[in-house]
């Protein structure tokens, strides 16, 4: 990767998070963004709407399709502000983030003017429809089958773990669409399926903190045009492992105890102590190297290049950190979950902590691609 280094600032970055921050301060007013909340899979249509009025959703997309045509370090500057402050952003965030650039790299001129320039007003929510309930990590043994029909196709199975599936106006399922045979791989594809019709069955699951993010889908026969296919027939498995390179590199991976972190940074300014002046020092300086590789990735990803085993690794790096941020609050703070706006922030923490190296893939899983890229299996 030599040559090319990040662009941390750009002209008018400070100009830009000042606007993004003058807007979270009139949100925070407004009560949308309050402590101990998961900003990017809390739901709220009319924050994104709002954000949409203000341009930052669908940035970088072509104004052919409703776009801002803006730079790919804007948009970055724009989700970090609103990541740190823990804006709820889970109506619009994985269409921005993965959904949108899938359709717009490989959908159908049809679909793309659809379902893009509803994207980009805040008014169009995507799921992602991977997992299934017998299939655990290995996404080449799924059941869930789309058959042909005339105009289209008929889907049959069950997906899980998809994040607002139950406000979803499409969820992009990966389907086999021809029997498995030798090549496990082949004979998959991906269709952005209407969740509005017939034959789409939505249950909700109920995570550690009470909340029903999580849901279980059911197809049973609902119809998908034919112009909703992704890509070529077949191609489902690349499709899919591009699609998982946005969603394992942006600074999302970092920034989902970002609130506690402030707090733990807080508190220890008020009592100076070198230990914890060293131990924060760490966490820092990791969480800036993680995010100048996130950088790296997201240029690649960008500009059409193969990003490799770099999201992976980005992905398994970012998501340890995060977890290890409530332990660092336990023991450089006297917090106590639940009390005060410090308190919400660690007890979402202490929740949460346990999902983030198993969301868009376990460690283990990662590892095992990593270690595949690098030849040594």
């Amino acid at each position: 990767m030599e040559g090319e280094a990040p662009r941390p600032d750009f002209p008018g970055e400070r100009a830009l998070r000042a606007e993004v921050r003058a807007f979270v301060e009139e949100e925070t007013a407004r009560g949308t963004i309050r402590p101990g909340r998961q900003t990017w899979t809390t739901w709220s249509r009319d924050f994104s709407r709002r954000c949409a009025e203000r341009g930052y959703i669908g940035m970088t997309w072509p104004r052919a399709y409703g776009g801002h045509e803006r730079s790919l370090y804007e948009r970055y500057v724009v989700c970090e502000e609103l990541l740190a402050a823990g804006a709820p952003q889970g109506a619009h965030w994985i269409a921005d983030r993965q959904s949108g650039p899938q359709i717009l790299r490989n959908g159908s001129e049809a679909l793309k003017r659809l379902i893009l320039p509803q994207i980009v007003t805040g008014e169009c929510t995507i799921g992602i429809g991977m997992s299934e309930p017998d299939s655990g990590s290995d996404l080449s043994s799924i059941r869930t089958r789309a058959e042909r029909v005339e105009g289209g196709w008929r889907i049959h199975g069950r997906k899980v773990w998809t994040t607002n599936a139950q406000h979803a106006d499409y969820v992009i399922a990966l389907c086999r669409t021809s029997p498995r045979g030798e090549d496990r791989y082949a004979g998959l594809s991906q269709l952005v399926v209407p969740m509005q019709g017939e034959g789409v069955e939505v249950r909700p699951l109920r995570d550690l903190r009470g909340e029903e993010e999580l849901n279980e889908i059911t197809f049973d026969g609902n119809f998908v045009p034919e112009d909703h296919l992704l890509g070529p027939e077949g191609s489902g498995w690349r499709l899919v492992n591009e699609e998982l390179a946005f969603e394992r590199s942006g600074p999302d991976r970092i920034l989902s105890t970002f609130g506690l972190l402030s707090v733990v940074v807080d508190m220890a300014a008020q009592a100076p102590d070198r230990m914890a002046e060293a131990e924060i020092g760490r966490v820092v300086a990791r969480m800036n190297a993680i995010r100048q590789l996130s950088l790296r990735i997201n240029r690649r990803l960008a500009a059409g290049e193969d990003v490799g085993v770099l999201a992976p690794i980005m992905k398994d790096m970012g998501t340890a950190l995060e977890q290890e941020i409530p332990e660092l609050a336990r023991r450089l703070t006297d917090l106590r979950p639940g009390e005060g706006s410090g308190g919400a922030a660690l007890a979402t923490a202490i929740l949460s902590a346990p999902s983030f190296t198993l969301r868009g893939g376990t460690r283990e899983i990662l590892r095992g691609i990593i270690a595949r890229g690098l030849g040594l299996r």
